[in-house]
């Protein structure tokens, strides 16, 4: 593999290189935090420690971890931006907003400052993923609110390549556009790249290998990871496929896969410190190969929004042993969130899972799925029902029904009641798709 970087010296620096950098880097933040942040102040009083506890990055653990409802609290008692915001409204220059996956959106205010690290950490994973100041990048992401939006354009714009908006709503355009321009990467969540298949092949009588994208770089959704999601796309587009993964509180992309697809590199080593902890203790885990847990981040370098031990709920595992492409960070795998696991009898079961079992069964199903709860998880008791498309060329329905229940208990360890649906009968997504239909708020 040719081996090609961004920024080469801090892409290919090792840890021990790397750690005086964010050493400094942390204690310069902790001290601004202390000072601007009214959220900390209160919070860190509140948890007994003082500024002079905290001498470097092995004095983390004693601080806080800060949750999603926190900061949204925050924004309900001190809006616009709430008591975690930092820096004057004079200096903020863009006001983003969380997807709103996990409850109530909230919103993200930058900098100038923030602006310049934000374009630094995505286009460094986007690099990652691939994309070349040679490239014609077709952007089928909204440019609204969400940072996958404005801030992806800056990323692209910095590389060098040609940024092409489309946004969502408009396949025929995304047709044309490519065709006209000859655009060769399509950028966009892994549901559209599904949605966006079957749109060009029913409704422009082509396949989607004959539009000629040469990459696919996707993210938003553990979509990108699921091998069985990953291979259907990579076969119908006859190309590569790169997954990223960010955060609205942090960056918006901050992992980016390389071409060889051995997970996804952490491309934010000056600007952010990663911790693993188990989900449930809270205990941190060493961010060692084969290791699994909740990513957790404190930022090192933001000024208006900035945040301690973040928990993200975002359930990974690790990879550190040396890639080919010469990148020497750790490597993730997105295994699901936190806050959208299901407990079945004692059993862990991420909807990407199941995902990846339905996929896996096309073209006898269309690979759609949709998990229904009665009540309120994460404890399910049995069997978990689950809608599954099937294809309008399958007869056998009695058969397939038999069959997917069988390898769900068999891969997943849980007992399922699937039921067949026909094919369209499930919304399409074009952003983030859903998973988990909750009954039980309808």
């Amino acid at each position: 593999m040719k081996k090609e970087f961004l920024n080469e010296k801090i892409e290919t620096m090792s840890p021990e290189e790397l750690r005086p950098i964010q050493e400094e880097k942390f204690l310069k933040q902790i001290d601004y935090v202390w000072e601007k942040s009214p959220f900390y102040q209160k919070k860190f009083k509140e948890h007994g420690v003082e500024r002079g506890d905290i001498r470097g990055l092995e004095d983390l653990p004693k601080l806080p971890f800060t949750e999603k409802d926190e900061l949204r609290k925050s924004q309900e008692e001190n809006p616009p931006l709430g008591f975690h915001c930092a820096a004057p409204m004079d200096d903020i220059i863009r006001i983003h907003s969380s997807s709103g996956t996990t409850g109530v959106p909230t919103f993200v205010g930058i900098t100038r400052h923030d602006q310049k690290v934000w374009t630094d950490i995505t286009a460094r994973s986007l690099f990652a993923k691939s994309v070349r100041p040679n490239d014609v990048v077709i952007h089928a992401v909204g440019l609204t609110f969400f940072v996958g939006g404005l801030p992806v354009k800056d990323a692209i714009e910095h590389i060098g390549a040609a940024f092409v908006p489309i946004g969502t709503g408009a396949s025929d355009r995304v047709v044309m556009t490519t065709k006209r321009l000859g655009g060769n990467v399509l950028h966009c969540t892994p549901s559209y790249a599904q949605y966006f298949a079957d749109y060009v092949r029913k409704k422009q009588n082509m396949e989607p290998a004959q539009l000629g994208f040469e990459k696919l770089v996707v993210g938003a959704e553990p979509g990108g990871g699921v091998p069985a999601v990953k291979k259907r796309l990579q076969e119908e587009y006859q190309c590569l496929l790169s997954e990223g993964m960010g955060n609205s509180d942090a960056a918006p992309i901050i992992f980016g896969e390389c071409p060889a697809q051995q997970g996804m590199h952490f491309c934010a080593q000056e600007y952010i410190f990663p911790e693993l902890i188990n989900p449930d203790s809270g205990k941190v885990i060493e961010m060692k190969d084969g290791a699994e847990g909740e990513l957790v981040y404190t930022l090192l370098d933001r000024e208006c929004c900035p945040v301690v031990r973040f928990r993200t709920r975002d359930r990974i595992t690790v990879f550190t042993d040396p890639c080919e492409c010469g990148r020497t960070t750790f490597r993730i795998r997105c295994i699901g969130r936190t806050d959208d696991m299901l407990i079945v009898l004692g059993v862990n079961v991420f909807p990407s899972a199941i995902k990846d079992v339905i996929t896996s069964f096309r073209p006898r199903t269309t690979g759609d799925m949709i998990v229904l709860l009665d009540k309120p998880g994460p404890k399910v008791e049995p069997p978990l029902k689950i809608q599954v498309e099937y294809s309008p060329g399958e007869k056998h329905l009695d058969a397939l029904k038999k069959e997917l229940e069988t390898v769900l208990r068999d891969k997943l360890v849980f007992r399922a009641d699937v039921e067949l649906i026909s094919e369209g009968t499930l919304p399409r997504f074009e952003m983030k798709a859903h998973y988990i239909r909750k009954l039980y708020e309808e």
